[in-house]
């Protein structure tokens, strides 16, 4: 190119996108498109989430794929409905027999951290309980753009870089699939350079021909676990078949007279929750812009003290995640947090690829939808000539003894990605989320007390600077922070630093109902893109 896709030397500003009829946010301008297409052709919100979902495994593989998990919240017809389609680690596998290998942690590539991949079963699912449409037409615009290819987008040109250094460095039969559909000519893609998987575009249709059936039960279940098998790994094809995913009950917080509502353990959504519902019991208001952030600051650090204790699959659970949000537990928690950055335990109760999308139709029909490999392309296990990337969600299982997140074989794992609905007064106002491993409950708190504390539109509420907690006292701010608040975070014993970047601050979507009217905000901070009618 003649000019740098990547450098813009102003300031630029998006607006909100308004519709009636639908509407579609997530961070590839194709995959966006893909579900207006659907919508177009008579589907509904929950057709344009599962085409759009299947598009990003093409669109955005750096950050997803067909062999990764999914969460989702469904508004239909008055119901909030949530779904986990969150895979176990295979039955086969055994902290003992890590621990025995020499390992000290379950590693990030490889067979060890791959599970049970959910992706799939979260399209037809979706698909079968409230779609108009059927999974192959859904499914059409993703394998067309795998059959004919499509031009690599800036963020997306970005992070494949990024990750070929990674990927392209692993030695092994098991990697060997990798670099032969990622990186065919021993390189990766370029901006604006042409892009296909037919790999990729075969097995999408044939997880559309058979309802998924094919990869928990038929030919690419074969594949993968024959490919397992000969190459030291430990999911079979018993693992594959005995999964389905669940249907669950989603986590409601009170907060400034909304309701946001989560999807319960394994996904960190209670993080937020918990954060949310400490922060609903103080009186400070966004005046003294200082205080607002360190508040807010020393509530998601004790949300996670209490989550990265706790969170694992719900049937290992210690706690019921519901007596982390009562008044009680909020109130006795806020009394933590002083004038000064603290470190915290776990209070005691009665990294990073994701996408994330937003739908919604002209009838009601709502989606909040999140997909993930976990980090970038995942595992590093690709299943030869299937384009079946498999995630590396098990390396957040632990193999300390006694850990509630410990490694057995059947388990879920503590799960990065959540996705997020708003309520008011029983009402839809809408799907949210904010994608980016550990970002990700704290980008949903930012985003919300931006909206309802400070009274920010939508957009203004994703384009707001950012901060992360990392661990301890250290907080990282975007280059766009206000200066003045830095010194003031300082001088109450938070360990400042200002990112080079904005990559690891999360991109999310937000549309919000008001009326009839459909308001649709997206990311600067990625190739976002509402796709509306």
């Amino acid at each position: 190119m003649y000019f740098d896709p990547l450098s813009y030397r102003y300031n630029s500003r998006r607006n909100l996108i308004c519709s009636t009829e639908g509407m579609v946010a997530t961070s590839q301008p194709l995959a966006a498109q893909a579900g207006l297409d659907i919508l177009e052709q008579g589907g509904n919100a929950i057709d344009a989430a599962v085409a759009t979902a299947a598009a990003l495994t093409v669109l955005e593989p750096t950050s997803n794929g067909i062999g990764g998990d999914a969460f989702a919240q469904v508004w239909n017809d008055g119901t909030l409905y949530g779904l986990n389609a969150s895979g176990p680690a295979p039955e086969h596998i055994s902290r003992e027999e890590l621990l025995e290998a020499g390992l000290e942690e379950v590693p990030d590539f490889g067979w060890e951290p791959v599970t049970v991949p959910g992706a799939p079963s979260a399209w037809n699912e979706l698909s079968r309980r409230f779609g108009d449409l059927s999974l192959e037409k859904s499914l059409e615009p993703a394998v067309d753009y795998a059959e004919r290819g499509y031009p690599i987008q800036p963020t997306l040109g970005k992070y494949w870089e990024r990750a070929f250094e990674t990927y392209s460095a692993l030695e092994g039969e098991k990697f060997r699939g990798w670099a032969e559909t990622f990186a065919p000519e021993g390189r990766p893609p370029g901006i604006g350079e042409v892009w296909s998987s037919r790999a990729h575009a075969e097995t999408l249709k044939e997880i559309a021909r058979t309802g998924a059936a094919s990869f928990y039960k038929g030919n690419l279940a074969e594949r993968i676990a024959s490919f397992s098998r000969s190459t030291g790994g430990y999911i079979r094809k018993e693992d594959l078949a005995s999964y389905s995913p669940n249907w669950v009950e989603p986590i409601k917080t009170d907060y400034g007279g909304y309701g946001v509502w989560e999807l319960p353990p394994n996904g960190q959504g209670l993080i937020a929750s918990i954060a949310l519902n400490i922060l609903e019991q103080s009186d400070a208001g966004p005046e003294d812009e200082a205080e607002f952030y360190h508040e807010t600051i020393e509530a998601v650090k004790l949300a996670f003290a209490d989550g990265k204790r706790y969170i694992t699959d719900p049937d290992y659970m210690e706690v019921e995640p519901e007596k982390f949000i009562t008044e009680s537990y909020g109130r006795r928690r806020r009394k933590e947090i002083g004038s000064g950055a603290a470190e915290y335990e776990p209070g005691v109760s009665g990294e990073e690829g994701t996408v994330y999308l937003a739908a919604a139709d002209g009838s009601g029909n709502m989606v909040s939808y999140i997909q993930s490999n976990y980090m970038g392309f995942g595992s590093g296990v690709v299943v030869p000539d299937t384009g079946i990337a498999l995630q590396n969600r098990g390396s957040l299982f632990s193999l300390e003894e006694g850990h509630s997140n410990g490694l057995e074989g059947g388990k879920r794992s503590y799960h990065t990605i959540i996705p997020g609905f708003l309520t008011r007064k029983s009402s839809p106002v809408g799907p949210f989320g904010v994608m980016g491993g550990y970002m990700q409950p704290q980008g949903h708190v930012q985003v919300l007390r931006n909206i309802i504390d400070r009274g920010h539109n939508p957009q203004e509420a994703l384009d707001a600077p950012r901060w992360r907690w990392d661990e301890k006292k250290s907080i990282e701010v975007e280059k766009s922070f206000p200066d003045h608040l830095l010194g003031k975070l300082a001088r109450r014993r938070h360990d400042v630093s200002v990112a080079p970047d904005s990559g690891g601050f999360g991109r999310g979507q937000f549309i919000w109902k008001d009326g009839e009217v459909l308001i649709g905000a997206t990311e600067h901070r990625t190739d976002g893109y509402i796709a509306a009618r």
